[in-house]
């Protein structure tokens, strides 16, 4: 796609994160410690992504520069405001609820705070994501309808129902289904919720047989925080 730079495999829908890297000190350096080193948790430290971060090896300077102009104060992360102005100036226009949820589902957290190896992640998979709206966005309206969408979603590894389909639409088009269909910046909340759905769904799925036992409490700490974030 013009305008972004080169994209790295491993960054797509359904797509396992990268393994983890090593990573070089500029231009962000670790946090001062405060009194004694934490001692790693095996149920890892909730505060993670406030922590600021570097830059995995080889990101391209446009990433990095993207980041550091919203960083004003320099301080290792940015926040859901910083983040929205960071992807406008690529003209990837999103609502703050959408940046929320891309947000939540590349920190897994509610922090509303994003460092340099996350933001690479939303940078570059956000590339990978306009280029499969453009793929079945055939006729270049700037829209794609109910079929359309199945096809993304199925081509991403997410087999929807017609029923879930035509909830998704309804949801999602601006116009309040007069058009049956969405635009870029919708399809991009769409199939964040689609995906943080089924991956949530999938880690209580241990039979692999599309079924999966959740008690009340576990369910709604899945749904919630797409809807309220």
């Amino acid at each position: 796609m013009s305008g972004y730079p080169h994209n790295p495999s491993g960054y797509g829908y359904g797509a396992p994160p990268p393994p983890p890297q090593q990573y070089y000190s500029a231009p962000y350096a670790a946090a001062p410690p405060y009194g004694q080193p934490q001692q790693s948790s095996p149920y890892g430290n909730p505060f993670s992504a406030l922590v600021p971060q570097r830059f995995p090896p080889g990101t391209d300077p446009n990433v990095i520069a993207c980041f550091e102009a919203v960083d004003v104060d320099r301080s290792g992360v940015i926040d859901d405001k910083e983040l929205q102005r960071a992807l406008s100036s690529y003209n990837q226009s999103f609502s703050i609820r959408t940046v929320r949820l891309l947000m939540y589902l590349f920190t897994n957290t509610n922090s509303r705070n994003i460092g340099p190896k996350e933001f690479t992640q939303v940078f570059y998979s956000l590339q990978n994501w306009r280029s499969n709206f453009e793929k079945f966005d055939r006729d270049r309206s700037g829209y794609i309808d109910a079929w359309e969408l199945r096809e993304a979603l199925t081509s991403l590894g997410f087999a929807v129902s017609p029923v879930i389909l035509d909830l998704l639409v309804s949801k999602f088009d601006k116009t309040g289904g007069n058009k049956r269909a969405i635009e870029y910046d919708n399809f991009i909340e769409c199939c964040l919720i689609v995906k943080g759905l089924t991956e949530r769904f999938k880690e209580k799925e241990t039979t692999y047989s599309g079924h999966a036992t959740f008690t009340y409490e576990a369910f709604m700490l899945i749904v919630l925080p797409f809807l309220i974030v």
